[in-house]
């Protein structure tokens, strides 16, 4: 054996050949490994992406949970982000491996069919030659059959470019005046920026939560160094000049019948600290009820949460108002009040809230899995939340009917649950102690019964207050980049910008397109026709010189 082993290592061809042998089982194993990673990567990607389509269906019949909700599915798609991209590196390093071998099939993952590349974007034709000569038999008599098209999508850098406006001067030879045509109008007083640039800038900051100081250091990497102070002063520049459009959009809101109204919190830095300012909206949305009338916006803000505010921004407006339970609404809804009555209409999400935290057999599952202590779950809250949700099922088929339709089918299906969620919480909550949370929750509502059931009254009333909710997502986000206001006057002015990028969100509109449009006309536009800028006449006129 000794023999045969000696001549094995002398003999370097069989060396060689096994050698080769061994590294081709290698890579074989090596390709299987990485296709095997990469189907279990696709495997995960995709029970991730079917659970969260599971879940949005879910939320879309059964509808809406609660705030959680909305934050499980950002992170579920967050999840499925980084499953996707891990599979996808997975998918190109075995296609790298089983390229070593030839026993080994490549992995190719199935993805969901693209969408073609929209029609508006202009399409750059880089024809590449064809042969000169068959590549079969090297003839010359070749004729064109057609062609085949592969489409890449590509992004030009942003460039810069400054304009310059040359005017020329004469003088006459008769009496010597000189002539010249008159400066071309800037946006801003003694300003330097054009309208798209302007209306970046103040998306960024307002729509893309952007600080100026983060909008210069890109600008300077770009080749172009501008001081946040240079971008501060543009921007109260632009409040001032789109002042009127506001006022208009304003006059709008406050000319509805219902409205939405809610508050969220602002940081505003304060002498060594920050203080807890209010950011308010009132919101205009017919659409629920089939009503013609365009949505809109409107913001406040103020330094803290008196009772003064809302009743300064409602004084002269009267009609529905949807909002929660906040006691500064009080001295609205007095029968007595001036120029008229205010109606209070309450958020069934905001009293379904409140069941809901005593019945969330999710959370409750978490907090088993990590370990935790389970918390009691209450069996009434969770009878509670059914009732309610069938309420919300009803309101589903009649959003966007009229409301007179509506409120036949209220009257017909759900007044009658109404009065047995009344009758069932009045029962029960007899039985319970007055520091019982469960108690509260139904306290909350029992207390404000004629609010509750406003909607049974009335097809336009919505069962929610989400429009409003819906209004204020956006400084919610914000807050996480940009930290706090400045000062009372930045808050004043972030006010009046949410309230046009809101608008013009809610009118399908792109804001930075709208405000470049209106900040390039405004200056020479007729205060008599200033109605033409809103976003929604100004989406009309667009889509009809497309047409």
């Amino acid at each position: 054996m000794d023999h045969d082993f000696a001549t094995l290592l002398n003999d370097i061809a069989t060396l060689r050949a096994a050698l080769i042998i061994a590294q081709a089982r290698a890579n074989e194993a090596e390709a299987e490994a990485a296709v095997a990673k990469a189907q279990k990567s696709d495997a995960e990607a995709l029970v991730a992406r079917q659970r969260l389509q599971i879940e949005k269906l879910r939320r879309e019949i059964y509808g809406p949970r609660s705030e959680r909700t909305q934050r499980l599915l950002d992170q579920m798609e967050l999840q499925l982000e980084e499953l996707e991209a891990a599979a996808t590196e997975d998918e190109i390093q075995a296609e790298k491996t089983t390229a070593k071998t030839t026993t080994v099939a490549a992995f190719t993952r199935n993805r969901p069919a693209r969408k073609p590349f929209p029609e508006h974007l202009p399409r750059e034709r880089v024809v590449v030659p064809g042969p000169s000569a068959c590549t079969c038999c090297g003839g010359a008599r070749l004729s064109r059959l057609g062609e085949d098209v592969t489409e890449t999508l590509e992004v030009i850098p942003r460039q810069w470019k400054v304009i310059q406006h040359v005017r020329e001067k004469f003088t006459c030879r008769d009496c010597e005046t000189i002539s010249q045509a008159p400066a071309p109008f800037h946006v801003t007083p003694r300003g330097w920026a054009g309208p798209n640039l302007l209306a970046m800038i103040a998306f960024e900051k307002f729509g893309q939560h952007q600080p100026l100081n983060r909008q210069a250091e890109r600008y300077a990497k770009e080749g172009v160094p501008i001081s946040p102070s240079t971008l501060a002063d543009q921007m109260g520049a632009i409040c001032t000049v789109v002042e009127p459009i506001l006022r208009r959009i304003e006059a709008h809101v406050f000319a509805a019948e219902r409205l939405h109204g809610d508050d969220t919190t602002v940081p505003v830095l304060a002498r060594g600290k920050t203080d807890i300012g209010r950011s308010w909206v009132y919101v205009r949305d017919d659409r629920p009820f089939g009503g013609p009338a365009p949505p809109a916006a409107v913001f406040y803000y103020s330094r803290d949460r008196g009772g003064a505010h809302p009743q300064g921004h409602l004084a002269a407006y009267a009609g529905v108002l949807q909002a929660d339970a906040y006691g500064g609404y009080t001295k609205l809804y007095e029968p007595d009040r001036k120029p008229g009555l205010i109606i209070q209409a309450a958020c069934w999400a905001h009293a379904r809230r409140k069941f809901f935290v005593l019945a969330d057999l999710a959370q409750n599952a978490r907090r088993k899995a990590r370990g935790n202590t389970p918390v009691f779950v209450s069996p009434m809250a969770l009878a509670a939340v059914r009732k309610i949700d069938a309420l919300f099922d009803i309101e589903r088929d009649i959003n966007g009917h009229a409301a007179a339709d509506r409120l036949a089918v209220r009257r017909k299906l759900s007044m009658k649950l109404v009065a047995e969620l009344e009758i069932w919480m009045r029962q029960e909550r007899a039985k319970l102690s007055r520091h019982d949370d469960l108690a509260k929750a139904m306290d909350y509502m029992l207390k404000r019964w004629a609010a509750f059931t406003r909607f049974l009254d009335d097809g336009r009333v919505c069962l929610t207050n989400n429009a409003a909710e819906r209004a204020l997502r956006g400084i919610a986000l914000g807050r996480r980049a940009w930290l706090f206001a400045g000062s009372d006057r930045g808050g004043q002015q972030a006010a009046m910008m949410y309230s046009l990028i809101v608008t013009a969100k809610m009118n399908d509109i792109d804001p930075q397109a709208w405000l470049a449009d209106v900040l390039g006309r405004i200056a020479e536009h007729s205060a008599r026709k200033l109605d033409e800028l809103l976003p929604w006449v100004w989406k009309a006129q667009k889509q009809h010189q497309a047409a």
